[in-house]
């Protein structure tokens, strides 16, 4: 009774862990700031760094974009930005050198702190971080995928005895998906990759969420799955379309995210409490860790050195939860494939 009342206070931190926000204030509201842009978009230069992708204007008010020996070779442009994301991305960077100087604490411009570009990406950290947890996951779902098909016993019809493993297949494609787009998403945070990363992300969650409820409740019958998964469809679809045709809404976007995952969660907390599978820990630990990650992702502060902020470090510790997922995968496949195939016989 003890360790069940412990897995409820659990399942309560989650929901609080869920509401709490935190709010900055906005640097791209700063004068200075504002000024140093419009001078740079006219001029294309901040202070001694200038762009060549900018039109620069000579005395008599013609564009010239300079000599072509005067311009970047092509192969070195793929780092570049437009004229008006450099020219934001470089008076930000001097204006938070300024606020550094003068002992001011860093602030967010455009609702995200001011992180440091590597040749071009954005988020460098957390675009690799999202590169080696897509990898994580293709191991997974390799070495699943050789242990149902190589290592276990097969019907004879050659299909798995292990019931949920399509669900699994689809769930790997989704989840490699969902990576692939966000990595690209922190390398280049434009309106397209944005639609592009919520619009997988919505899916991964919706999907997931489905998976949790068939898997945690035991669900065989067809009539039974399609009436848990229409309602989460509709959810997912309508919040895709909202987004993507009506207002492209961050804000709304991470709720929607939230919320499905803390009732994936807590169905995902309810059976590891209620369930005697043999490998219940991992299960456990995989619901903890969740909760402890989704936590640190709702944690707001400055980037450490310019590059490593709470969502760098929530994406590097879904590497190792990804880990401890497909681990539970395939100790769940081999104990449902034995239990089917002693009723089998």
């Amino acid at each position: 009774m003890a360790r069940n009342l412990l897995w409820v206070v659990v399942l309560i931190v989650v929901v609080s862990c869920l509401v709490w926000t935190l709010e900055a204030s906005e640097g791209d509201a700063d004068p200075l700031y504002k000024s140093c842009v419009d001078q740079c978009q006219k001029t294309g230069c901040v202070g001694d760094t200038c762009f060549h992708q900018c039109k620069f204007f000579s005395a008599d008010g013609k564009a010239n974009d300079g000599p072509w020996y005067m311009q970047e070779p092509l192969y070195l442009r793929w780092k570049q930005w437009d004229c008006q994301s450099d020219c934001q991305y470089e008076c930000m960077m001097t204006r938070e050198e300024e606020r550094k100087r003068d002992g001011e604490k860093p602030t967010k411009y455009f609702g995200k702190w001011p992180l440091k570009h590597v040749y071009g990406i954005q988020e460098p950290v957390s675009a690799a971080f999202a590169a080696l947890d897509l990898a994580i996951q293709f191991h997974g779902w390799v070495s699943y995928f050789i242990l149902v098909y190589y290592h276990l016993p097969l019907q004879p019809n050659r299909k798995t005895y292990y019931e949920y493993n399509g669900l699994l297949h689809i769930y790997a494609i989704i989840v490699m998906n969902a990576l692939f787009w966000s990595g690209v998403c922190h390398s280049r945070d434009v309106d397209l990759t944005q639609r592009l990363d919520y619009s997988s992300a919505t899916v991964l969650a919706g999907y997931t969420l489905v998976l949790a409820v068939i898997r945690s409740f035991s669900i065989h019958d067809q009539s039974a799955k399609v009436m848990v998964t229409a309602p989460v469809l509709a959810l997912v679809a309508t919040h895709i379309i909202y987004l993507n045709f009506y207002n492209l809404d961050e804000g709304l976007h991470r709720k929607v995210i939230y919320g499905i995952g803390g009732v994936e969660l807590v169905v995902w907390g309810l059976w590891s409490v209620l369930t005697s599978h043999p490998s219940k820990w991992k299960l456990r630990a995989f619901f903890v860790s969740c909760i402890l990650t989704t936590c640190l992702r709702m944690l707001d502060f400055p980037p450490y050195k310019g590059y490593v902020d709470a969502h760098a470090l929530w994406r590097a510790a879904g590497i190792p939860l990804s880990y401890l997922w497909w681990s539970f995968i395939r100790d769940d496949a081999v104990f449902r494939t034995t239990v089917l195939l002693k009723k089998s016989k």
